[in-house]
């Protein structure tokens, strides 16, 4: 990627395949907080925080960011209005993967996907397992709806980081690929 001063501030995407033009790419992000706490203002956001600066670090533009509780037609509802108003190409949740009955991301996130991607949440399990052991005990999921990639990563900031981590070589294709903008592998 490399900063466009044209696009207020956003980053274009390089991409450049064997026999094709280079073509740029703006990745929109949405950044969703699932956390009781959170939403009452009684604990900061530090896991959003983790994402936004990562997406910044990149280039990448932040169409959208709130903090909710862990309610699962609120969280189904808030991915909906986002792919219909904002436009994201990528929603990163954080919080609400574990396994107590509040967490309920997972099946939210399922209820409104047309197609999962079980793939990414397995990388993210398998690459935070020699950390901690307690990645297991994560149940995010991802996939697509109408062209959009949602993610759930854990409420953790050291998990969110080493899940960003983990997708750094994959994300922007991922984007691609769920948004239709490029098909060939």
């Amino acid at each position: 990627w490399h900063p466009d001063p044209g696009r207020g501030g956003q980053a274009a995407v390089l991409h450049q395949g064997i026999g094709e033009e280079e073509v740029e790419v703006t990745i929109r992000i949405a950044i969703l907080t699932i956390s009781d706490a959170g939403s009452r203002g009684e604990r900061v956001d530090t896991s959003g925080d983790a994402i936004a600066g990562w997406a910044a670090v990149r280039g990448y533009d932040v169409v959208a960011r709130t903090i909710i509780p862990d309610e699962m037609d609120a969280i189904a509802e808030q991915f909906i209005v986002w792919i219909d108003d904002f436009g994201p190409e990528l929603i990163l949740t954080t919080g609400g993967t574990g396994l107590s009955p509040r967490d309920v991301t997972p099946e939210a996130t399922d209820a409104i996907l047309e197609r999962r991607a079980p793939g990414i949440p397995e990388l993210l399990r398998v690459s935070a397992l020699a950390k901690n052991p307690r990645a297991a005990l994560s149940r995010g999921v991802a996939g697509v709806r109408e062209g959009v990639l949602i993610i759930n990563l854990p409420g953790s900031t050291s998990a969110v980081r080493e899940g960003l981590a983990a997708l750094e070589p994959i994300i922007e294709h991922a984007v691609d690929l769920a948004s239709g903008r490029r098909t060939a592998h």
